[in-house]
């Protein structure tokens, strides 16, 4: 399976601006009705994209509705659900599995069909209630931080001051079934070497890939979340050596593999193949 590397998100409220995403080679576009369109707006952002969506575009696309006990989110979820054009629906600001199974049952018509859904955790309960979060309905195929509320949530000062709650959702999502999480966005665009150094932390911490908020940062992600040419030559050793002899064993330079480190190195050589 080939999991999204970059989530590239993009104002509701523009549609030029979503239609020039869809070419920047985003493997998803993320079309973001709550944080980046102001009140004002909404119900145009609701429209516009629903005009762009009518129809499936070659480029998965995801829609992030607004915060689901507001005054927008039913309308959104009623008229997101149905298009062509939508893959899937992030739910902002999740603290229960409740949330989420009341958004299936509304949204799903059947098992297997519609949308799928992606829980977003941005509060301190919504942390504490991860993996029930993430086990709650079939509909919902994963889980990410929404690290700026879940910041100002929390009062953390520090950015290692999340790593707690990163490591947190990993092991949520991989206990309940699901691909590893996305890191959440980094908001500076212009630090391209802080971005580059903080894909490095979160893909020590388990993460696969990044949302991201400028066309400029998807390099950046993807370079950072495909194996070295050093990892995939580790990678091709092990697998070679597992298919020449069945169970646990020793490489010649004395590392030892079994089960979990091949399957490990054949994700690295998944991962390798895009590049």
């Amino acid at each position: 399976m080939t999991f999204p590397l970059t989530w590239l998100y993009v104002p509701g409220d523009r549609p030029h601006v979503v239609a020039k995403a869809l070419l920047c080679g985003a493997d998803v576009v993320v079309i973001d009705l709550e944080d980046a369109v102001a009140p004002d707006r909404k119900e145009y952002a609701r429209a516009a994209t629903a005009e762009l969506l009518t129809d499936p575009r070659p480029v998965p696309v995801h829609v992030r509705v607004n915060t689901l006990d507001g005054p927008w989110a039913a309308a959104d979820l009623r008229t997101m659900a149905h298009l062509p054009g939508v893959v899937g629906l992030r739910l902002p600001k999740v603290t229960s599995p409740e949330q989420v199974v009341r958004v299936a049952e509304g949204t799903i018509p059947a098992a297997g069909t519609g949308p799928a859904l992606y829980a977003l955790l941005e509060t301190a309960l919504g942390i504490e209630r991860a993996h029930a979060i993430a086990s709650a309905h079939p509909a919902l195929r994963g889980i990410s931080l929404g690290e700026s509320d879940l910041r100002a949530d929390l009062g953390v000062r520090d950015d290692t001051g999340l790593d707690w709650a990163r490591s947190r959702i990993v092991v949520a999502a991989r206990a309940a079934g699901l691909p590893p999480p996305a890191q959440s966005v980094y908001p500076d665009i212009r630090d391209l070497d802080g971005l580059a150094a903080s894909c490095a932390r979160g893909r020590t911490l388990g993460f696969l890939g990044r949302t991201a908020i400028h066309p400029r940062q998807l390099p950046v992600i993807k370079r950072a979340y495909l194996p070295t040419p050093r990892e995939i030559e580790q990678a091709e050793t092990i697998v070679k050596a597992a298919a020449a002899q069945q169970g646990a064993q020793a490489l010649p330079d004395g590392r030892f593999i079994d089960a979990a480190v091949v399957a490990a190195a054949q994700r690295t050589l998944s991962l390798a193949r895009r590049l």
